[in-house]
């Protein structure tokens, strides 16, 4: 001040103004400046040291003006109180973002930094930091007070997660050095990825829509804070995503479709949205069909969910699982396949799909080509049962019902007929919207799967014969219990003898229907198969009726004759007596 007034007494200016534009704090904190050189005393915080220390620097308040300056003053405040306390330290290093120019050239902000990263690397319990703000019950030194007396107990012990919210309430810039020293510092990587959730929770509103009333938290985002512009958004989401470790399940599935359904609607980078892509193709068996129901936000609207990328993700996973020496058709036998652990993840994954299908197949606008893509990329080992599949390929059938006959067969080969369960064959045999060359494999593999059915009910009867001859044998079962087992196994063969029966005639059937459609295999349509199914259904009603009344003339017949043999019994009697 002394030299800027005499350079301005020298410049022969009669009246001595003197300009500080370029103060670090401002007005505020010139006053304080002012009242420290008048001898007035001054409280240092750490809410005002930083704008202090800077404002003292460029004043040149150093120790050559006097003893006890102020720079001297304000540096041995910030190292011996703020730096050793983290709500102190993290005080100042907010302050910071206001004067950043003189606060990274005094080294304020990197010291703060690193004393953060420091304390949040360590069990904040060792030391007794007030981590969050202190309550009315809680001294400043950590312990828990009693009707204002210390009673030496201390606060319950804070988890992994104890510096979220605190570190949450720095500004983009500051956050992300301080992810990157504690990340140089060794810190877990599932620790920093927690961090980076909560932070992208807390400034991107669309994160907190779908989120569950169980997931909710009241302290994720405050409700005096103003949401930042879109153009931010996309500036933190896109952060976000190059901080956070590509490592699977660091962040939950749920979380990264968040993160992917914001980044389609603020349109970020694509190099966002492929990362993005790649980490819940990392553990898409982990997701939810609610989750993989994303809306297209394209201006074309071509569908009404975003296949496309859903079948992105599905590639990743894919690509992942081969990676990481998934199971393949050959390698193991179907026996194996099934209940191989390996093959849990992706065949979890197969039943999302076949959901998720289902829940696309009503879309009027989903082509058929792009409807076929997504379900052919799901190899046919992760399938156990074709059931779900059968289930979209019969919606997407009934909402398309324009759809060519050439094209509904070619929908219809992507599922196995041999993998459906009985009471998918049942329906499949029955579903008009089918074409009729499938119907006719439904029909054949649901006999050979009750012919197999059969043969393991012959199976388990004759061991249970063996077993029951064995116990007898060794137990000396007394002649009632052989009587009953013997009764038992005469009922068992009698029903074996009537399903040999109906599958003696599903065969024949099956013969006569093949006979027929190579008679009409150059007629198409469902008015063919109606003509077939009506003379196959009243034959096979013809036969059942004739059955019957075989059996029904059979027993007049053979009442008729015993009849016959009583009268003619009678008359011989009279015969003899009229002779007698």
């Amino acid at each position: 001040m002394e030299r800027l007034i005499a350079e301005a007494l020298e410049e022969g200016d009669e009246k001595c103004v003197i300009n500080l534009p370029d103060i670090p704090g401002g007005a505020k904190t010139f006053e304080l400046v002012a009242k420290f050189c008048y001898g007035v005393k001054l409280e240092l915080t750490s809410s005002n040291v930083v704008y202090l220390r800077c404002a003292a620097e460029h004043l040149e308040m150093t120790e050559d003006y006097g003893e006890g300056n102020l720079i001297m003053q304000t540096e041995t405040f910030f190292n011996q109180v703020v730096l050793r306390n983290w709500k102190d330290s993290l005080k100042a290093l907010q302050t910071c973002d206001d004067i950043l120019p003189y606060a990274e050239e005094l080294n304020i902000t990197k010291r703060c930094i690193e004393s953060l990263a420091t304390k949040a690397c360590t069990d904040p319990n060792l030391f007794g930091w007030p981590i969050m703000e202190r309550g009315p019950m809680q001294s400043p030194g950590g312990s828990v007070l009693w009707n204002g007396i210390s009673t030496g107990a201390r606060p319950k012990n804070s988890s992994s997660d104890w510096w979220y919210e605190d570190v949450s309430t720095l500004s983009l810039p500051l956050y992300k050095r301080l992810i990157s020293i504690m990340e140089s510092r060794g810190i877990r990587e599932e620790i920093i990825a927690g961090s980076l959730a909560f932070y992208a929770k807390k400034y991107l509103p669309g994160l907190n829509r779908r989120q569950g009333a169980s997931e909710s938290s009241s302290r994720v985002v405050p409700a005096a804070l103003a949401p930042p512009s879109e153009e931010e958004q996309k500036t933190l989401l896109e952060e976000i995503d190059r901080l956070l470790p590509m490592q699977k399940g660091l962040v939950p599935t749920k979380f990264l479709f968040g993160l992917l359904r914001t980044a389609l609607i603020l349109k970020a980078s694509p190099s966002c949205l492929s990362k993005l892509e790649k980490r819940i193709g990392m553990q898409l068996d982990q997701a939810t069909l609610e989750d993989l129901l994303m809306p297209n936000f394209s201006y074309s609207m071509e569908t009404l969910y975003n296949v496309d990328c859903v079948q992105r993700i599905l590639g990743h996973f894919l690509s992942m699982d081969q990676i990481a020496g998934g199971a393949s058709p050959c390698s193991v036998d179907d026996g194996q396949l099934i209940g191989s652990p390996s093959l849990t993840p992706i065949t979890m994954v197969a039943k999302l799909i076949d959901g998720y299908l289902a829940e696309v197949a009503p879309d009027v606008n989903l082509k058929l080509p792009k409807f076929q893509a997504l379900a052919a990329a799901v190899p046919d080992y992760a399938r156990p049962l074709d059931d779900g599949l059968y289930r979209a390929i019969d919606i997407y059938l009934k909402s398309h019902p324009w759809l060519a006959e050439s094209d509904r067969e070619q929908l219809c080969r992507l599922m196995d007929c041999q993998k459906l369960s009985l009471e998918a064959c049942t329906h499949a045999a029955q579903n008009e919207r089918l074409p009729l060359r499938i119907i006719v494999q439904v029909l054949f593999f649901e006999q050979l799967q009750l012919r197999t059915s059969i043969a393991g009910c012959f199976l388990v009867s004759d061991n249970l014969e063996g077993s029951r001859q064995l116990r007898s044998g060794f137990a000396g079962s007394t002649e009632g219990g052989w009587a009953t087992a013997v009764r038992e196994n005469q009922v068992l063969k009698v029903g074996m003898d009537n399903m040999r029966m109906r599958v003696s005639e599903l065969e024949k059937e099956c013969s006569d229907m093949r006979q027929e459609i190579e008679k009409l295999g150059r007629t198409k349509g469902s008015s063919a198969w109606g003509n077939v199914s009506k003379k196959f259904g009243f034959k096979l009603k013809s036969q059942m009726c004739s059955a019957e009344e075989g059996s029904v003339s059979n027993q007049n017949n053979g009442s008729a004759k015993s009849e016959k043999a009583k009268d003619r019994q009678g008359k011989h009697k009279k015969n003899l007596s009229s002779d007698g």
